[in-house]
Formats: C-alpha cells, sequence, structure tokens
C-alpha cells in the first residue's frame, strides 16, 4: 500500500489543511444539529445529512461523539450519548434509529422495521426494532479519556450494562459469543453483498435485491420481532464479522468502564469479550483465504464474498500474529482485490456484485471513511505509521476533492450518495491520531 512521492505529490495538491478540515467538520455539524422536547423526552443528535437521513441512528451517533471529541466539544458529546439511550427499554434494548420530531419513516417501507405495536403509536417518539453495530460503550470510554468524568460513566455504566446483556441475551441464539443480525440493515451496511446468497440473489444490485430484502423485513414484522421464532426459522440469520469484532471490541470497553467505575462486572464482561473473540477465530476465520467472512445459518455457513469487513478482526486482542500479518499483508497492505486508488473498497473489485458508482444499493464497491477510520487505529497500534498516513491521505484527498459525501468512488474520487454527509468528518479522529503516534514517535527518537 506504499505511494509513491510522485503520487503523494500529486495528491497534496488543492489538499485541504488540517485546520481547515477541522473547521468545516466543526460547521457541518454544527449545521445537522437538532434539539428539543417531546412528550417528557428531550432529544439532541447530529443529522448525518439534512434530507437523506434526518433521524438519530445508533452507530451514527456513536461516530458523532468520536468527532465531537476530536474536536474537543465534549459536553455536546454526552449530550449525543444521554439522548441516544433516552428512550432506553426496561430490558435494555435500544433501537437502530430514533424517531423524535419527525415521526413517519423517510421510506414506507421502513415501517416494517418497527413493532407491529409501535406503528399505531407514530404520534410519539419511538425506536426501529433493529438494532445496529454496538459502539456505544467505545463511545463512552472515548468520552472519558477526554475529561476524566467519573460521574459521566457512572451516569451512562448502567444502561451500557442493560442493553449489552440484552444483546447477548437475545441475539446469541446458540450461546457462543456470536450476534446474529436478523436484518441486513442491522449491519449499518445495508445491501452488504455477503448477504447475496442468503437472500438467493447474484450481481450487482437491482430492484429484484430491493424485493428480497423487503421480504426479510416482513416476515419479520408479521412474526411480531418475536426472536425465537424468528431464529427457528433460520431465514436471515446472519453473523456479520464487522458487528461481531465491534461487539468484542466494546465488551472489553465496557468492563474498561467498569473498572474505572469499581463496579464489579468487569470480570463478567472481560471474560465475555474473550468468549467472543474465540469464536470469531474459530468460526468466521478461512486460513486458505487469509480471510474473516461473515455467516449464515444455523450450522455457521461461511459467506465467501470479499467484503471490506473481512480483516477488521486482526484489530482484536488475542487474534495470533502471525494471522494479524497474513491477513493485513494480503488484503489491506498488497490490497489483493482492494487495490484502487481511494482505498478501502467496501466489495474487492473482482467480485461480481462490485459497482464503485452512484447506486441506492450501496456498500457494494464505494469507498467509505468508516473502513479507513477502523483500520487506521489498528496500524498505528502495531507501528503500520506509513500505511496508517496513506489512509488518512486518502480520505483527506477525498473530502478535499468532493467534499463532505456518503461514499466515493475508488478509483476517481468522485462523491456520491448523501451531501454534508457527517460520517465524512471521522477524519478529525483519524488527524489526532497520527499526529499523536508521529508526535509519539519523535519524542521517542
Amino acid at each position: 500500500m506504499s505511494t509513491s512521492s510522485e503520487l503523494n505529490e500529486q495528491r497534496e495538491q488543492g489538499m485541504l489543511s488540517d485546520e481547515e478540515l477541522k473547521k468545516r467538520v466543526r460547521d457541518l455539524l454544527h449545521r445537522n444539529m437538532i434539539s428539543g422536547e417531546h412528550t417528557g423526552f428531550n432529544y439532541h443528535f447530529t443529522k448525518p445529512s439534512q434530507e437523506t437521513y434526518p433521524f438519530q441512528y445508533f452507530w451514527d451517533t456513536c461516530f458523532h461523539v468520536f468527532t465531537l471529541v476530536a474536536l474537543s466539544e465534549v459536553d455536546m458529546a454526552k449530550k449525543h450519548l444521554r439522548s441516544l439511550f433516552a428512550m432506553q427499554r426496561h430490558n435494555g434494548f435500544v433501537g437502530h434509529m430514533h424517531y423524535w420530531k419527525r415521526l413517519w419513516p423517510g421510506r414506507s417501507t421502513d415501517l416494517l422495521q418497527l413493532r407491529p405495536v409501535d406503528v399505531l403509536h407514530l404520534y410519539k417518539p419511538h425506536m426501529s426494532a433493529l438494532v445496529q453495530p454496538p459502539l456505544a460503550a467505545q463511545a463512552v470510554l472515548c468520552v472519558y479519556k477526554a475529561d476524566k468524568d467519573i460521574a459521566f460513566v457512572k451516569e451512562m455504566l448502567p444502561k451500557l450494562k442493560r442493553y449489552y446483556k440484552w444483546l447477548s441475551q437475545n441475539r446469541d441464539f446458540e450461546g457462543e459469543g456470536l450476534l446474529s443480525i436478523i436484518s441486513p440493515f442491522e449491519s449499518g451496511m445495508d445491501w452488504k453483498a455477503s448477504y447475496d446468497p442468503v437472500l438467493g440473489y447474484e450481481g450487482k444490485g437491482g430492484p429484484l435485491l430491493f424485493w428480497k430484502v423487503l421480504q426479510v423485513d416482513a416476515f419479520n414484522f408479521f412474526k411480531n420481532y418475536n426472536l425465537p421464532e424468528i431464529y427457528k426459522s433460520d431465514r436471515f440469520i446472519v453473523k456479520d464479522v464487522g458487528f461481531n469484532t465491534i461487539y468484542a471490541q466494546n465488551l472489553v470497553a465496557l468492563a474498561e468502564l467498569c473498572g474505572i467505575a469499581v463496579d464489579e462486572e468487569e470480570h463478567h464482561f472481560r471474560k465475555q469479550a474473550s468468549v467472543t473473540e474465540k469464536s470469531i477465530m474459530q468460526h468466521m476465520y478461512d486460513e486458505q483465504d487469509a480471510a474473516f467472512y461473515d455467516l449464515y445459518g444455523h450450522h455457521y455457513r461461511k459467506l465467501k464474498v470479499r467484503t471490506g469487513t473481512i480483516f477488521f478482526p486482526v484489530v482484536l486482542k488475542s487474534v495470533p500474529k502471525e494471522v494479524c500479518t497474513q491477513v493485513l499483508e494480503r488484503h489491506l497492505l498488497h490490497q489483493d482485490g482492494f487495490h484502487v486508488s481511494f482505498p478501502v473498497p467496501s466489495l474487492a473489485k473482482d467480485e461480481p456484485a462490485f459497482n464503485p458508482d452512484e447506486s441506492i444499493y450501496i456498500w457494494r464497491g464505494p469507498t467509505w471513511v468508516v473502513f479507513n477510520w477502523f483500520m487506521q487505529a489498528h496500524l498505528l497500534e502495531k507501528d503500520y505509521t506509513e500505511e496508517a498516513a496513506n489512509l488518512l491521505q486518502s480520505i483527506k484527498q477525498l473530502i478535499s476533492r468532493s467534499g463532505f459525501r456518503e461514499y466515493y468512488n475508488p478509483f476517481t474520487g468522485e462523491g456520491h450518495g448523501a451531501e454534508d454527509f457527517t460520517w465524512s468528518g471521522l477524519v478529525v479522529d483519524m488527524i489526532n491520531k497520527q499526529r499523536g503516534k508521529e508526535n509519539e514517535a519523535r519524542d521517542k527518537g
């Protein structure tokens, strides 16, 4: 993944400075921010985009927390997290979409992502019946590291514990530490190509794919989101690599938060994290392909489609060093199937479903900032400092060229999807991490 000096010079032309990027990210978040009160609830969140994504979303909110902390707006980050858990149910559940002021979904088909009882109460704030990648513990830990506010940790910890226990009790169907998603939308990567074999679909995204995913949501809806019944059907039971890697990371973060608050359940969550990490290694890793694959069904069938999450588990401490090296060298650093001008693409370019252009069927080729953000921290930790810098450089170039967009063409850098999209603001967290690592190396040298 090394970049020649000639390419570096070319990319740096017209590049926004770090200070200008931070200024623009701050302006973007504040333009998309909304707060208010409705039927006794106080809400405060940032829309991922003004028009396309006007609601509060679970993992989007966590991305906003990382970005706000990177901008030193820690109190604002706390407001976002309080809002995210404001409608938490007594059993611990927190939905992936929160409808506060705008109570009707953007698409009528999204009504199928609600519990039937909630469809009858659209006049008041409500949540979807789906979940999303559980980044909340890491987000709270990020806030704590910024201002060492133990009171905030103690405020959020009971909510976090109930939430992660709900996930364990309701989505770890086999008791092996791996969580299942019941809809493609729960992964946060809605039309991810690795789900195609489960749906009985082939090739680039099209109307038939929409219909097949809609059938999954309709099935869950008419099952009243009864999870044991949905699992028994084995219709769409997927253990997503990205989802479970984030789950394992956040169990560790939750254990760390318990330690900070002197909570007796620290050991419990560390043990849970260990079980999940072992299962990821045992069931998801394919030694021949040096890749981690999503799993389908009761029998853990591997979905051998090379999406941008095939190397995610290398961030876990328990994954053997030789495995990490093999996966990174083959797929991320040497870019086997991922060799594009602007990494990391959401799907290997030689996969049949690959489409680098704009489409409603997203996550099937274009580059999203979140992949680079996710992997940069690990590369820095493992002293792949130059490779991490290249991922950051690519994102800075994309934003400088095409603005804050939902996703980008991995070959041309052209921006697509939603405009003024807040996920691209993660670049400021990447800038801070890169500076921190380089300053650390300079001090040691």
